[in-house]
């Protein structure tokens, strides 16, 4: 095997944070507070706090909801760009305890995440049009590390702190230049193991809000695009639902050899692959029947998580205060294909062509094993599963050890039917987890290649998945 130039490359490593990020593969969003109320996207920050009263708030029924989808963790909008707060914020007078419905929402929603073992995270809007500080420079800093470190002290562990660059105008006009640098401290400061996402230096966005993926995704990126989001958010720009059903072509090889050709300064930066369950973020009673199928995102999910990103999902909370009926059974739905898919991952007996037979994970997922790690210089190492007898099979996991970097450039599957070894499918970019699907075949064994890497490649798990019956 030749090296692509690619030991420096490997050299570039996760954080434990990003590490236990990435293993989250899949969570959700919950859009909800004012705007749930007054039917809007973008609320421009002086509706009356008494709007806001779902009467029957349930914070445990979207838990149950997300999990029942397989969602590992959930993101919570503490408060978006019209400064009500789902909290009794000290900071503020615009918030919950100022309604007919002075609950704490966000705690709520931690203690109920905890319940079911999902993970908690936190979405506050660095934009606030109801806050008079807005604009000023410090002051309003003052205001949003106050209210910032608020979320981060009362609520237990949180696992990611979500940011968009929404930067418009405040109450007179104004605009502020945030002090990302300091935010970013005090989360490290409370929260050291949360990842920063998006406007953050631990997690980017995919580019888009449709749920769409790159052919390959790379996790050892330029540095300058730690800055993207910050210096001029490309994510939804107006009060339109329409912006979530946008995919741009734009900046679709970000990683590759040619992508990093000159580049010096790199980071190991995953992606974040984001949609809505419906065409806007927030609940809309007009988009009761335009909720995506359970088939649908369960395509996503398979690209997405399939394709060394993570799964953000957001299903908001309608005005009662419960995720709608429509919503929660597709979200049933995705989760009976999830686990179906899972299930379905064949007994295998893993034989390589180099290095230590039988270190390659077999089960699926499983990130505890020792990897397999082929010899030094051999030019196509393999590992091959057989099945033992023909069956019928629809995809291939693969998965490296990101824990020593992103090592491979191309793979190469294929599958032995009567004798004969016939292409199943290849991709370069593999990373935590790369699952190729193709039609259904009838095979009794299943072989991996890795034809390019940048360093050793190190194989942490491997899964044939068979078909459905």
């Amino acid at each position: 095997m030749t090296f692509l130039d690619g030991p420096a490359l490997a050299a570039v490593r996760p954080s434990a944070r990003q590490l236990a990020w990435q293993r989250l593969e899949f969570y959700g969003f919950l859009h909800f507070g004012m705007n749930t109320m007054t039917n809007r996207e973008w609320g421009e920050g002086h509706d009356d706090p008494a709007l806001f009263d779902p009467a029957a708030l349930d914070p445990d029924q979207w838990v149950r909801a997300l999990a029942a989808a397989g969602m590992t963790g959930v993101i919570l909008t503490a408060k978006h760009h019209d400064g009500f707060c789902l909290w009794p914020s000290d900071a503020t007078s615009y918030s919950v305890k100022a309604s007919p419905c002075p609950r704490d929402v966000v705690g709520e929603t931690a203690e109920a995440a905890r319940r079911h073992g999902l993970k908690f995270g936190v979405y506050l809007s660095p934009w606030d049009r109801s806050e008079a500080s807005y604009g000023s420079g410090t002051g309003y800093d003052d205001f949003y590390v106050a209210q910032l470190t608020e979320l981060l002290t009362r609520y237990g562990p949180i696992f990611s702190v979500w940011f968009d660059g929404a930067n418009g105008e405040g109450p007179d006009g104004k605009r502020q230049e945030y002090d990302w640098e300091r935010y970013y401290a005090v989360i490290r400061e409370h929260q050291p193991d949360a990842v920063i996402s998006v406007c953050g230096p631990d997690v980017r966005w995919c580019g888009n809000e449709a749920g769409e993926t790159r052919p390959d995704e790379w996790s050892v990126v330029p540095r300058a695009l730690q800055d993207a989001e910050r210096i001029a958010s490309r994510s939804q720009q107006e009060d339109s639902a329409a912006f979530a059903r946008l995919v741009r072509s734009d900046d679709r090889d970000l990683g590759s050899l040619s992508a990093l050709a000159g580049q010096t300064d790199l980071v190991w930066y995953p992606a974040e692959v984001n949609t809505s369950i419906r065409p806007g973020w927030f609940h809309h009673p007009a988009e009761d029947g335009a909720v995506k199928s359970a088939d649908e995102l369960f395509g996503n999910w398979l690209r997405a998580v399939g394709g060394n990103a993570c799964f953000l999902l957001n299903v908001p909370p309608a005005r009662d205060g419960l995720i709608a009926p429509g919503d929660v059974a597709v979200l049933a739905g995705l989760g009976d294909r999830i686990r179906s898919f899972k299930a379905r991952r064949l007994p295998v007996t893993a034989t390589v062509t180099s290095g230590t037979p039988g270190r390659v994970a077999t089960e699926w997922p499983d990130c505890g094993r020792t990897p397999w790690e082929p010899a030094a210089g051999d030019p196509q190492p393999a590992v091959t599963l057989e099945l033992g007898a023909a069956q019928a099979v629809v995809a291939v996991v693969i998965g490296e050890d990101v824990s020593r970097g992103q090592r491979v450039e191309h793979v190469l599957v294929t599958g032995r039917a009567n004798g004969s070894w016939v292409p199943l499918g290849a991709c370069n970019a593999v990373g935590h987890q790369r699952i190729l699907t193709f039609p259904r075949i009838q095979v009794d064994a299943v072989r991996i290649r890795i034809t390019a890497a940048r360093d050793t490649p190190l194989i942490a798990r491997a899964a044939v998945i068979g078909a459905a019956s």
